[in-house]
Order: C-alpha cells, then sequence, then structure tokens
C-alpha cells in the first residue's frame, strides 16, 4: 500500500471520530438543557405543586439538596420560608413584585415560598415559580407547615 493511501485512510478515520464525537457533545449539551428544565415538586399535606425551575447555580447547588423536607414557618401572612443546611450561591436582586407562587432565596440559605402578591424592596434570587398556584394559598394555611420538595 502506498503511503497516501495509508495516509488518507488514517484521515478518514479521524473524520469519523471527530464527528462521532461532536455528535456526542451535542447529545450532552441537549440533556444538560433537558435537565435544566427539570420541575420541582412540591407537596403540602395532600397537594403536589409543580415548579419551573430556574437555569442559574443557585438551582444547581439547591437540587443538591433533594429531596428535602422542611418546617416553614409563616411570615407576613404572604409567605412561608425555613432555612436550608448549607449557604448557596446568590445572584440576589430587587424584584419589586412578588407573585403569588415564586420560590426564592433570602440571604444565601433562606428559602422562600411566597402565596400573596406584594411588592418589596428585599433582595432575593430566584429559584423557581409554581406553575398552577390556584390551590397554593389554602393548601400552605396560616400556620407553620411541613413542606416537602423533590424532583
Amino acid at each position: 500500500m502506498s503511503n497516501s493511501i495509508i495516509l488518507t485512510m488514517i484521515m478518514c478515520t479521524f473524520t469519523v471520530l471527530g464527528n462521532s464525537n461532536y455528535n456526542n457533545n451535542q447529545i450532552l449539551d441537549k440533556n444538560m438543557k433537558e435537565n435544566n428544565n427539570q420541575k420541582l415538586k412540591i407537596k403540602i399535606k395532600d397537594k403536589t405543586f409543580e415548579a419551573t425551575l430556574m437555569d442559574n447555580p443557585t438551582v444547581i447547588s439547591f437540587k443538591a439538596f433533594l429531596p428535602l423536607d422542611l418546617e416553614m414557618i409563616e411570615l407576613n401572612d404572604n409567605e412561608k420560608y425555613a432555612n436550608l443546611p448549607k449557604s448557596l450561591p446568590i445572584d440576589a436582586s430587587v424584584p419589586k413584585l412578588i407573585q403569588k407562587g415564586d420560590l426564592m432565596l433570602f440571604g444565601a440559605n433562606t428559602i422562600v415560598l411566597f402565596y400573596k402578591d406584594f411588592t418589596t424592596s428585599y433582595k432575593y434570587t430566584k429559584i423557581g415559580k409554581i406553575d398552577e398556584v390556584q390551590r397554593l394559598e389554602s393548601a400552605l394555611g396560616k400556620s407553620n407547615i411541613g413542606v416537602s420538595f423533590s424532583l
């Protein structure tokens, strides 16, 4: 066999392998994007709510805690909060308007679930938002309550 034929065969092999790796990387990128769109399940008594998660470092770190059961404390007749086992990375900003169903991080380790709309001047890092909020306020009630978070 001549050197040019061997060289051509080698180049074809690298081209095939290179395209295979490119396709595998495309599949991995697609799977990572799909994972970022995972739904969070929030169970309150016998009701389960789904939340769409944000795509940020806070959510990636939060998912490492899941599944997670928390005793959430009533505050201001509009939210429930609980402290997480460890601090999470933050990118806090003032949302101005809190909406029913917002799930946010206050500081670096306090998770807050809002069940009423209101304006605020406090800074939060967004975690996600409950998709269907119609029964949320009645499910949470007016006192402290156990809430379970899972994927």
